[in-house]
């Protein structure tokens, strides 16, 4: 029981990992995700809803680091940031469970383990893209 326990904590951190790195991309790939569902559901097919979602996530990602790196304002720019970070802290809060689902029997524990997953890839996502001191 204790090692599967500790097989799950390894592999919370591997993804965790996996996830911190990916974690800038989260609402873009969401966007682009949710566009592609609807254009599949309304008859787009395969291939023309796969291409509505690229096209979705492409821009989405391109209008908010646009965004981003146009403003000025401290205020401005951490909401732009907070709109990145809650996706990507949503993601590594679904990651985590998806992984701990089965490894951890104790719903407590796996909820625990969910939300430090989360908040660390959410506070990875706000370290990525806070503005670098050099630059000031």
């Amino acid at each position: 029981m204790i090692a599967l326990i500790l097989v799950g904590v390894v592999m919370v951190g591997v993804l965790c990992v996996l996830a911190f790195t990916l974690a800038t991309y989260a609402l873009p790939f969401m966007l682009g995700l949710a566009a592609a569902r609807l254009a599949f559901a309304t008859g787009a097919g395969v291939v023309g809803a796969a291409l509505v979602g690229l096209a979705v996530g492409v821009t989405a990602f391109a209008l908010l680091a646009s965004l981003f790196a146009r403003l000025r304002s401290p205020v401005l720019r951490g909401i732009v940031m907070v709109v990145f970070v809650v996706p990507a802290a949503v993601a590594g809060y679904g990651l985590v469970h998806g992984l701990v689902r089965s490894v951890i029997p104790s719903e407590v524990w796996r909820q625990v383990f969910c939300l430090i997953g989360g908040a660390c890839i959410g506070v990875s996502a706000w370290i990525r893209l806070a503005p670098s001191h050099d630059r000031l």
